[in-house]
């Protein structure tokens, strides 16, 4: 059977319910997401949260575990540069969170990378977890892989937003490629869709469940498409299919789709 998974990413919470982003209230516009997400997807085998759970603010975990806590689904989250890793690690202990390491689903390994740089805006896989990525591709044996992160480890073709990517890219692209059974490599942070291939694995990064950056800006620009999340299918033979899910003013929401063979 197919393994069914629903990413959102960057909500960038805050203690203060009423707190706005770029002009989104980011709590309403979680909500508004979740609540078609359920309407449309549920059941699913996975909930992945991909960075930036909140925004600088340790209290908005608060609201992430009640919200997330509740959709009956193993929650599989990391940290992203807004983030503060261990006190995230310390709210989200415990079911049905799962922060670090990998999990498996049917024929399929999910893989999480802490990117997160203190400090930063950058990101970074560590020389650790460099190393328990491969040992985690390695012991997956004949299961496919999906790995998720929060920065981007290929360029968007902005020149802003590819200043605060992944630093170590080669580096972790090295251990990738030494393994044949990594099918897609799936992150957040650059709030905007993004779907390609390299090597015969998919690349995919999914807009904000609140604001979204103006793709190929050179300058930092926000662009006025509403928040999203995307859906993925990965089916026994190591093919994927995904959906980004826009949610419109009336929250009938709006989709696009596409189907890939990376096996």
């Amino acid at each position: 059977m197919s393994v069914r998974l629903v990413q959102f990413t960057d909500p960038h919470l805050y203690g203060d319910e009423r707190a706005t982003l770029r002009g989104v209230a980011t709590l309403p516009a979680l909500t508004r997401t979740l609540d078609l997400a359920r309407a449309r997807e549920w059941p699913v085998d996975a909930v992945l949260v991909t960075g930036d759970l909140v925004q600088d603010d340790v209290a908005g975990y608060k609201h992430f575990r009640r919200i997330f806590g509740a959709l009956d689904a193993p929650v599989l989250c990391i940290p992203g540069n807004h983030d503060e890793p261990q006190a995230l690690r310390r709210e989200l202990s415990g079911k049905p969170f799962i922060t670090e390491g990998h999990v498996d689903f049917g024929p399929w390994r999910v893989v999480l990378l802490d990117s997160s740089i203190p400090h930063s805006a950058r990101g970074r896989v560590s020389r650790e977890s460099l190393a328990a990525l491969d040992s985690a591709l390695s012991a997956a044996d004949t299961k496919h892989t999906l790995i998720c992160l929060h920065h981007h480890p290929v360029a968007m073709s902005s020149r802003w937003l590819d200043e605060v990517g992944l630093e170590n890219a080669a580096e972790f692209f090295d251990v990738v490629d030494r393994h044949r059974n990594v099918r897609a490599i799936l992150w957040g942070h650059v709030h905007q869709s993004y779907d390609a291939l390299r090597k015969n694995v998919r690349l995919l990064a999914t807009p904000s469940t609140c604001a979204q950056f103006l793709p190929r800006a050179d300058e930092f620009a926000v662009d006025d498409r509403p928040p999203a999340y995307r859906t993925l299918e990965l089916r026994p033979d190591g093919t994927l299919s995904t959906e980004v899910v826009w949610v419109d003013s009336s929250a009938a929401g709006s989709s696009s789709s596409s189907v890939c063979s990376a096996a």
